[in-house]
């Protein structure tokens, strides 16, 4: 991350979503977010970016997303990604969101990362060596040459098919949900199909398939209701 600027660094890090947003963002149940943070009583996980009232920043979508899929994928026990991340606090000190700049390797038991050529088992207490890894990278989210994320939420579940039809990234629409590639709202688009505007109709205005469409209401539809002020 080195390559990005003050600015960029400023909007990873702003609070930006709330929880009932977040979660459902990123198909997590809203008890277990709220866990993860330490909003239930336990140490948490993952730092929010406010604490009053409690808001995420993009890097904390990141790394609520990194560890979801550590717990859906290779259903790893928190107490071993707890010992995981306290041992890179150690390994490599002042190092901001582990579960987003860090490339993890995994036995489906164990943490592991790479140090000079060899693995390291951060989650325990010893070093284990020429294991079948499954490389634990976030999958859906993608770097350019200069260090700038684009995240591919899931529309309707984790699973390897889901396209990546829907991209949060902050230096578009406010960090708000967008068709990827574009800067075309997907609340616009929700807004507009629900004032009762055809599919066709809006791929045609705004140049998209009818799929890309589609999936724009459907992640819209998923999405929590407002709370009044």
């Amino acid at each position: 991350m080195s390559t990005l600027t003050a600015q960029n660094l400023r909007l990873y890090e702003e609070p930006a979503y709330g929880i009932s947003e977040a979660a459902v963002y990123l198909k997590v149940p809203y008890t277990t977010l709220r866990y993860w943070l330490g909003l239930s009583k336990a140490q948490p996980i993952i730092q929010p970016a406010a604490s009053n009232p409690v808001r995420l920043s993009f890097m904390n979508l990141l790394e609520s997303h990194a560890l979801a899929g550590m717990r859906k994928l290779y259903n790893l026990q928190l107490p071993t990604v707890r010992s995981a991340l306290r041992k890179i606090g150690e390994e490599v000190p002042r190092q901001p969101h582990p579960l987003v700049t860090q490339i993890f390797l995994t036995d489906r038991k164990d943490l592991f990362i790479e140090r000079m050529g060899q693995l390291l088992n951060v989650s325990a207490n010893w070093v284990q060596l020429n294991l079948d890894f499954y490389r634990m990278y976030l999958e859906r989210v993608e770097t350019d040459p200069k260090g700038l994320f684009r995240f591919f939420p899931f529309v309707v579940e984790p699973r390897p098919s889901e396209p990546k039809t829907i991209e949060i990234n902050p230096m578009i629409g406010f960090g708000k949900p967008v068709i990827a590639g574009t800067g075309i709202s997907t609340a616009i688009i929700a807004s507009r199909f629900n004032a009762r505007e055809s599919i066709a109709a809006l791929a045609e205005e705004y140049g998209r398939t009818p799929q890309e469409i589609e999936e724009a209401i459907r992640w819209e539809r998923a999405l929590p209701l407002p709370v009044a002020a």
